[in-house]
């Protein structure tokens, strides 16, 4: 009898561990399901900031682009207004020194013209250079930060 009970009381201690080897599984099975959810919910979320930055920084490359062609087509028009002038202006020369003085004059004030032209593009490109890399530094600085945590 007492071998009766030991074989009894053996298969229970073996129908327990075997009872309990799904639950441990399933809770594994769980817990690393949670983990891959929590993983995916952070890349989404990390996925949708790193989209909107780069919009953003689109926009305010578009923008810049549209205020650079605006600046080139005004310099253009105002350029062209200076050679007509300048035109009109040879039409009543008289002499071939009058001719030489006017031409020196408008070549100096070209000159200075297209000097100061090509300091505002340069200004205009480097502060729209700046305000599109400011979100994309600021976001890459966040997204450095976020997985440290």
């Amino acid at each position: 009898m007492t071998e009766a009970n030991t074989t009894a009381a053996g298969t229970k201690f073996a129908g327990a561990t075997k009872m309990g080897t799904p639950q441990a599984i399933r809770e594994m099975a769980d817990k690393g399901t949670a983990q891959a959810k929590a993983s995916y919910d952070k890349m989404s979320a990390a996925t949708a900031e790193a989209s909107t930055v780069m919009q953003n920084a689109g926009a305010t490359a578009a923008q810049g682009f549209k205020d650079s062609n605006a600046k080139v087509i005004e310099f253009a028009r105002a350029n062209s207004n200076a050679a007509f002038d300048f035109a009109n202006e040879l039409l009543g020369v008289k002499s071939p020194s009058e001719f030489i003085r006017l031409s020196t004059e408008q070549a100096r004030k070209q000159f200075e013209v297209l000097s100061e032209q090509t300091k505002e593009l340069t200004a205009l490109s480097q502060k729209v250079m700046l305000e599109t890399a400011e979100p994309l530094k600021a976001g890459a600085a966040k997204a450095v930060a976020g997985s440290h945590t």
